[in-house]
């Protein structure tokens, strides 16, 4: 079993109360627009970080991050990507990646709108953890904490902060 913090959109931003939930988990996934390698380093240096660069970030990040990240942890094929849509809105070739790839959980970012959904359609779960920076025009800041194991996804907590 691993224990997973989601987040985006952190624009730069590191905040205390983001740093006692990463204390936490097994591994933090941060899916896209991380704003400065000031974030992904301490991050890194805290607990195994996987992260997709997202629109925002500049060439640093870029090196370092890839655009997509696709992989396999306790039998969850999972796929991450900053820009991604949702279920039924899927951003241009998307739905076609997910066809190929074929996750049972695909994950984005950017919109700053968390949301926790199936899609019946090519049998996923997909999650936008919102985002968890202090950028944008979101009023509430969030993360998603969840666990895998045997290929399954339990315990999944939406964790709130005020902006």
């Amino acid at each position: 079993m691993k224990k997973i913090l989601l987040i985006s959109d952190t624009h730069g931003y590191m905040g205390k109360d983001l740093l006692k939930y990463v204390s936490e988990c097994d591994e933090v996934w941060h899916a896209g627009d991380i704003g400065s390698l000031e974030v992904s380093e301490t991050l890194k240096n805290l607990k195994s970080l996987r992260a997709v660069h997202g629109n925002i970030d500049n060439s640093e990040i870029r090196i370092e991050f890839k655009a997509e990240e696709e992989f396999r942890i306790e039998g969850l094929k999972v796929w991450i990507t900053h820009i991604g849509g949702y279920p039924g809105n899927y951003a241009k070739n998307i739905e076609g990646k997910l066809k190929k790839i074929s996750p049972d959980l695909f994950i984005c970012g950017h919109s700053h709108i968390l949301k926790i959904m199936k899609d019946k359609k090519l049998n996923l779960i997909h999650m936008n953890p919102g985002a968890i920076g202090k950028y944008g025009f979101h009023n509430i800041r969030t993360m998603i904490r969840f666990e895998v194991s045997n290929g399954n996804i339990d315990n999944v907590e939406v964790i709130e902060f005020k902006r």
